[in-house]
């Protein structure tokens, strides 16, 4: 085979991207070419001959053109191979070599200095995933028995390995099915490897600022001050190319020149000079950049461009980016103390770290922390975020033991499902407060390197609920939840105590607590001269009542009263109490001087430090947040398994067997629908197309009567003011009436889509829907059939793989979900067989990415089951995977054309 005959198929796009090693930096795997002899050639020639040894199990100093042309040329389908490329070279290869149908031999080689990274099991993920694609099941390596390193890379993949011993080399064969335990292993390596990513950035021991200035009122200026009055414990070196010296240190020409290492580089120099600083750091060593400097994607097409390549290059030479457009980053631990930021501001010691993307309000949000009290822990304005997210920041306050509360300012998510799977693990640990804007319209500001998501906004609303994230409405609402969250333990339940001195702010207060789902057991109205011991009664009897889960503590002084008596009982009370207690105290806002707990570790204010709200509403409604993630975290996170009647691989071969016939997509006719829906236990009831009245009558005997005629047109099907089905029809006269008095009051009848079926039971009519979004992923829904439904809005949305749990809470979110247990007296429909249809439409949406959008729109639910009397699914092929697929990978701007 001509080496052109081979390079004929195209590798996928996806196989392409920038990737994150065991240390936090960066890399590019790709599929090898032809042209990268040269890259090989010197690759080889920096292995080492143990190395060598070990891969070809012999001595092979060199390459011979033979072997070149049979690496380097490939058909990326029966023959596979990667590289991974830093800085212009390659330091790895990885390949696959088909021995036979659905078997391949897999092996790698490392350079050795880079051996350690973590880069071995990462071009195993690649390949896998490559393999999957390919039709490849299994895959064999041969192994030396002392190249211990390469063995553990196989057994610790989280593949059932099988070995075998013979002719000196151990023989190791696996399945590469994505398992569970497959997934985990490489989910927990890529949280360690983006947490320590992270961790660079906030615990360096050196940082240069590129642009620092001697004038005042300059973005360098700034930017030094804030370090060095912000008593940074590591090194700051200034580099300014113009000035010997800025703020009493020396200034160097280049981050190369200055003599000691850099870990972090504050860039804040011309958009068009930024690129130089990248290779200036690379050459240096540099871990990470945080540009502050604007003029990138926000600006237009032209600074999107320049966006991009300032992530290219950064990605290429191993570094990671904060930024461009960025405020900074803060962290607030003494140790380290670095405020490498644009504001002035730096908070006091807390427990919650802060994520933002807009750096324009990055300094309003800090200073609204310092107003309260609050405290952090980090700080991060991202800007543009074209490469550290909200995700990598995640991934480190998981582990951050300092880190108790963390706070989520979001314009946009690049990558919703990683998001929501991070999101879902680090809530069940440390609660997360997201405000997320542009809800409404779904929208993405400029300079956001993501794609709209088709999905509706309730949709993306369920994933967050999904997740455990406190979604929050605005701003000053999640500083509300965040200081009851910081200072308060959490409550058991809803149940609430209202002890206060003033009747009709109880009076409120209970109104505001009933309309957001608490239940107010307790009121104890104490008058307008209570002293502080008639408070510190009445909250010690409150919060000793079984019968009360959390207490708000109302007090307005009198006249001339400084009320600090009553203060001193709230703070001894809440140091000690074991359920949450809020107050509005003298009408401040925070956690007033008064009612803090002196803390030990040095934080503004202690645990049990009691938050104050300017009005009742506030303080309840923050409360009511904190029951529902309370109740989240409390409801178990069995996953959803019906898969006894599921038959995954019957369903793969009949989407791949139709999307070969149709490479462009296609609806799929009855006989199709039927036989996927049967693949996953759902059986859709028989449906026979009718165009004439003798085809009525024909499908009427074959079946055996008792039959619906009805009309199945888009226009038609959903319009209640049209009587477009014949119900009841026991013959072929009953047939003839029905084929008649349809056809006359429907216009243009022809069109109109007729279909004879089996009479169902009555039921009450539901839907059920699920799509594809090309970035959001798989979408279920839930709703009563029909327009109505539609045109109020009433769905429940969720995001697949679901809980246990989720198909019964979709199924009795809905308004209409009194129609299913008995409203007015009607009959209780079977809700456990809704439920199960749910989980299994989901587990088929979730299995096949293919299905680009699919329908049940009228599902009838009696008492005893549910029928599927009708289906919509059509099928397209994938041309791009899931943002979460089985590979890591770093995400890209829309229409990226990735680096070397």
């Amino acid at each position: 085979m001509t080496d052109e005959a081979v390079q004929e198929t195209p590798p996928p796009r996806h196989w392409e991207a920038d990737v994150l090693l065991r240390d936090g930096r960066t890399a590019h795997i790709r599929p090898i070419r032809p042209e990268d002899r040269e890259l090989l050639v010197e690759f080889y020639s920096r292995v080492s001959d143990q190395s060598k040894y070990y891969r070809f199990f012999s001595p092979m100093p060199t390459l011979s053109e033979r072997d070149l042309d049979r690496f380097t040329n490939v058909d990326h389908s029966a023959r596979v191979a990667f590289i991974l490329v830093v800085a212009g070279q390659m330091i790895a290869v990885g390949r696959y070599d088909t021995i036979k149908p659905g078997l391949a031999e897999v092996a790698f080689l490392v350079e050795d200095k880079h051996q350690g990274r973590g880069i071995g099991q990462l071009l195993l993920e690649h390949l896998a995933q490559a393999g999957r694609e390919r039709g490849i099941e299994q895959f064999i390596a041969e192994v030396l028995p002392d190249n211990q390193a390469m063995i553990h890379t196989f057994r610790d993949a989280g593949y059932k390995v099988k070995s075998a011993f013979e002719d000196g080399v151990m023989e190791l064969v696996f399945r590469i099915d994505p398992t569970e335990t497959a997934i985990g292993v490489m989910q927990q390596r890529e949280h360690r490897a983006e947490s320590a990513s992270i961790e660079r950035f906030f615990k360096p021991r050196s940082v240069a600022v590129i642009g620092a200035s001697r004038r005042q009122d300059t973005i360098g200026q700034a930017l030094v001050r804030n370090l060095v009055l912000g008593d940074f414990t590591g090194r700051i070196h200034a580099v300014n190319q113009s000035a010997e010296a800025v703020s009493g240190m020396p200034a160097w020409n280049t981050v190369a020149e200055i003599p000691d290492e850099v870990d972090v580089a504050i860039v804040a120099v011309p958009a068009e000079s930024v690129q130089d600083v990248v290779l200036d750091c690379a050459a240096k060593g540099v871990h990470g950049l945080v540009v502050i400097s604007s003029g990138f994607a926000e600006t237009g097409e032209e600074g999107r461009n320049r966006q991009r390549r300032l992530v290219g290059l950064s990605r290429s030479y191993g570094l990671r980016l904060i930024g461009p457009n960025a405020l900074g980053i803060i962290n607030t631990d003494p140790d380290v103390s670095l405020n490498a930021s644009l504001s002035p501001t730096m908070p006091k010691r807390g427990r919650a770290g802060f994520f933002c993307q807009s750096g324009a309000l990055g300094s309003a949000i800090l200073e609204k922390v310092a107003n309260r009290g609050l405290g952090l822990t980090t700080f991060v304005s991202a800007g543009n975020r074209a490469d550290v997210s909200g995700n990598d920041l995640l991934q480190y306050w998981e582990e951050d033991e300092a880190t108790e509360v963390v706070l989520l300012y979001l314009e946009s998510i690049g990558n919703p499902r990683k998001f929501s799977r991070i999101a879902r693990r680090v809530s069940r640990r440390k609660p997360i407060i997201a405000v997320r804007s542009g809800r409404s319209l779904q929208g993405v500001p400029m300079g956001h390197a993501v794609r709209k998501i088709a999905a509706p906004s309730e949709a993306v609303d369920a994933m967050f609920r999904q997740a455990g994230i406190i979604q929050v409405e605005s701003l000053e609402e999640m500083f509300d939840v965040a200081q009851l969250l910081a200072h308060q333990p959490l409550p058991r339940g809803r149940r609430v105590a209202i002890v206060g001195n003033s009747d009709a702010l109880g009076l409120l207060a209970a109104d505001a607590a009933n309309s957001v789902g608490l239940v107010v057991n307790k009121q104890v109205a104490l008058g307008a001269d209570a002293n502080a011991d008639d408070f510190e009664d009445a909250l010690d009897a409150a919060i000793d009542d079984p019968e009360v889960d959390a207490v708000a503590a109302i007090y307005i002084p009198p006249i001339n009263v400084s009320g600090e008596d009553v203060a001193n009982v709230l703070a001894a009370v809440g140091e000690q109490s074991d359920k949450p207690i809020v107050s509005t105290f003298l009408g401040t806002e925070g956690v007033p001087e008064l009612l803090r707990v002196p803390d030990v570790a040095g934080s503004s204010a202690g645990r049990g430090s009691v938050p104050s709200y300017p009005a009742v509403e506030a303080a309840v409604r923050a409360l009511a947040r904190v029951v529902e993630y309370a109740v989240w975290l409390r409801t178990p996170d069995t996953p959803s398994n019906d898969l006894d009647s599921v038959d995954r691989d019957a369903a793969k071969r009949l989407v791949n067997e139709l999307l070969i016939h149709h490479p462009e997509g296609k609806d799929l006719d009855f006989g199709e629908q039927r036989r996927l829906l049967e693949a996953y236990g759902i059986n859709l009831w028989e449906t026979r197309p009718v165009a004439t009245l003798e085809d009525a009558v024909a499908a009427g005997e074959e079946l055996g009567w008792d039959v619906v005629l009805k009309a199945t047109a888009d226009h038609l099907r959903d319009r209640p003011d049209l009587a477009h089905v014949w119900r009841n029809i026991a013959g072929p006269d009953e047939m003839h009436d029905a084929w008649t008095s349809l056809n006359s009051i429907i216009q243009n009848a022809d069109r109109a889509g007729f279909v004879v079926q089996r009479n169902a039971p009555p039921g009450v009519p539901v839907a059920i829907a699920s799509l594809e979004d090309p970035l959001f992923g798989p979408v279920l829904s839930f709703g009563m059939g029909g327009p109505l439904s539609e045109l109020l809005g009433d769905r429940a949305y969720r995001i697949p793989p679901l809980a246990e749990h989720d198909a019964q809470d979709m199924v009795r979110e809905i308004k209409a979900s009194p129609l299913l247990f008995g409203y007015r007296g009607s009959e209780i429909v079977e809700v456990a067989e809704i439920e199960r249809l749910v989980r299994q439409v989901a587990h088929l949406q979730h299995d096949l990415p293919q299905v680009r959008q699919m329908q049940l729109p009228l599902v009838l639910a009696g008492a005893g089951g549910a029928a599927v009397l009708s289906a919509a699914i059509r099928i397209e092929p994938v041309v791009d995977p899931r943002s979460d697929w089985f590979v890591r990978r770093l995400s890209t701007m829309p229409g990226d054309t990735l680096p070397e």
